[in-house]
């Protein structure tokens, strides 16, 4: 499998920018990928989708709903740029939304690091001290987390957050005002409404656990492809944290749709986790990651 772990500096991987520019080249390097736009964030940036194969299987992948866990993305280009090196593109359609939190990758990487809309980021961070900034920055812009967005227990989720003192916009935590206030959690609800994937699957780090369940079920079959995901890569299959069972991306698509969707979080450490763990991180992801494509 390929890596790709040194970037053009003109490409800075974990900005905005950068991985659109990836996905950009993906598309010339492969012209019979797809490319597309999910939508745009709040500062209207856009956030790309790309599509591989025609088969009956839909499986939706997506990362970076949080800030400072961008190196999901790398993973998520890596393996796209994997299945098309290895010509592996057949009985499935792929949907994959490696950025969903462009303007808080941007914050993180010191990309965004000027203007209103920083400013306003950087007041509402100077309330929670204990949350460095940018490093420990989550949220989207306006300080809403995005994988607290979704309508599945929403209000379980606000209400366990504002016990925390996340009850206004915040680096972390914050579940918004209402479920999908967000220009980018609507977006990816949409894309996935239209699509209906068979599995989903959310890159999240860090903590090599793979999470499956919902309200303490899940879907026939979730459990055993998960057990397989787990096996392939080395992670722990693991029921969700009651704490943190509300108001996800898996857990609206597992109520939502009543299929499998699960959260992965990669590798080990503090986020955001740093480029040169990419590699050790994509040898154990890609395999997990194929197996929701077999099916197997």
């Amino acid at each position: 499998m390929a890596f790709e772990t040194n970037f053009d500096s003109k490409k800075n991987p974990n900005c905005s920018s950068g991985v659109l520019a990836q996905c950009r080249a993906l598309k010339t390097d492969f012209p019979y990928l797809r490319m597309g736009v999910a939508g745009y964030s709040v500062m209207g940036k856009c956030i790309p989708a790309l599509y591989l194969g025609n088969g009956e299987r839909r499986v939706l992948f997506c990362a970076a709903h949080h800030a400072n866990e961008w190196l999901t993305s790398i993973v998520l280009l890596n393996y796209i740029r994997s299945l098309c090196e290895n010509g592996d593109i057949g009985g499935y359609t792929a949907c994959f939304v490696p950025l969903l939190n462009p303007d808080g990758m941007d914050i993180v990487s010191g990309a965004l690091c000027s203007g209103p809309y920083f400013e306003e980021a950087a007041e509402t961070a100077l309330r929670y001290p204990h949350i460095p900034f940018p490093s420990g920055w989550k949220a989207n812009i306006r300080g809403v987390d995005l994988n607290l967005q979704y309508p599945a227990r929403w209000e379980k989720a606000k209400m366990i957050k504002a016990a925390g003192g996340y009850n206004s916009p915040s680096p972390r935590d914050f579940a918004g005002f209402c479920p999908l206030s967000e220009p980018e959690s609507r977006a990816l609800a949409e894309l996935t409404e239209n699509f209906l994937p068979h599995v989903a699957i959310s890159l999240h780090s860090q903590g090599e656990v793979i999470y499956y369940s919902h309200a303490g079920a899940a879907p026939e079959g979730a459990r055993q492809l998960g057990e397989k995901m787990a096996a392939a890569g080395g992670y722990q299959l693991e029921i969700t944290p009651a704490e943190s069972d509300n108001a996800g991306y898996k857990d609206w698509v597992i109520a939502r749709f009543g299929v499998s969707a699960y959260t992965i979080e990669l590798g080990l450490g503090e986020n955001p986790l740093p480029i040169s763990e990419l590699e050790s991180i994509c040898r154990r992801a890609f395999p997990m990651l194929q197996i929701t494509l077999d099916g197997v």
